[in-house]
């Protein structure tokens, strides 16, 4: 009896064991990261990372690529302005892509070192480490972190991290203000470690030329652009000419005065006074009242038109 009851004990000190070692805490789990971080020599990942502003909600689909010592290509599109930045970081410098444009920036900088991204693994796992306070749980497959946010938005002041139970990949972040109002949310559609890059990867050229978006699907915008361009301008011109034109029309004939005025200097010596004194006030009758008929029909083109 005593021999069964000491195997029994026995058994179940080696069943509890085991459960305790089926379940990972916090430290465990921190200590598995730091190791895993060392190792990492690439990553990739996909998803999508949405900005919740005050009027709408932004969306971004999110291309990750890493590889050591310091190389990223970060692809940034907007679906909706059909628009495709890209950050690179290579041997030589740090450089963001407009493909469609044709344009490249380049910056002096240590990127990302000196501002981490919510989109970088290696934000997230330091964030991670560094954090004391750091307060953690467990789902079904995933392992909870809600540690401090570390990026220079003062704003951004705390984030939710998930990772996989399995390889410790991320699978979504939560990155809220001092309210627990949700600020930045990415969630990862997939994340793998270790696969092997090509060159091309992070090659300035490369990314400019093979993320330019085809001819064939701008010339549309392009010529719908270049259609709607002068029917406005004519349309301006049309509007501009019936606005004008009862101020044209009121101007008195220029052909009314003239004949007066050659008939008066051809006989100007040869007529008696009385003659040229009733023909000057016949003109400036007739230039006083073509004058104030102008002025009316001004007047009245310009309240019309008002």
């Amino acid at each position: 009896m005593r021999r069964i009851s000491l195997i029994a004990a026995l058994m179940a000190c080696f069943i509890l064991v085991l459960a305790g070692c089926g379940k990972k805490d916090a430290g465990s789990v921190v200590k598995e990261l730091g190791k895993l971080q060392e190792k990492t020599e690439t990553y990739q990942g996909t998803g999508t990372m949405t900005l919740h502003t005050a009027t709408q909600p932004l969306q971004y689909k999110v291309d990750v690529k890493f590889q050591k010592p310091n190389y990223y290509r970060i692809a940034l599109t907007n679906e909706k302005k059909d628009l495709t930045q890209i950050v690179l970081r290579n041997d030589e410098g740090v450089f963001v892509l407009t493909p469609s444009l044709n344009k490249v920036f380049r910056f002096q900088s240590n990127w990302p070192e000196e501002q981490g991204q919510v989109y970088l693994y290696q934000t997230l796992v330091e964030s991670i480490l560094k954090d004391n306070s750091r307060q953690f749980a467990s789902d079904k497959d995933s392992y909870v972190f809600d540690v401090m946010a570390n990026y220079q938005n003062a704003s951004l002041a705390r984030q939710k991290i998930w990772l996989s139970k399995d390889d410790y990949a991320p699978k979504q972040v939560e990155v809220s203000d001092s309210n627990s109002a949700v600020l930045v949310d990415v969630k990862f559609d997939s994340f793998k470690f270790n696969e092997k890059l090509e060159k091309s990867v992070f090659d300035t050229k490369a990314n400019l030329q093979s993320s330019r978006q085809p001819a064939r699907s701008r010339r549309p915008r392009c010529r719908k652009a270049s259609r709607a361009h002068p029917r406005a301008r004519r349309r301006r011109e049309r509007q501009e000419q019936a606005r004008m034109e009862p101020a044209r029309t009121a101007m008195p004939p220029k052909a009314e005065s003239p004949p007066i005025r050659r008939a008066r200097a051809s006989s100007r010596w040869s007529r008696p006074t009385s003659v040229r004194r009733a023909s000057r006030s016949r003109t400036a009758a007739i230039s006083s009242s073509a004058a104030i008929r102008a002025s009316c029909f001004v007047m009245t083109a310009r309240t019309a038109t008002r």
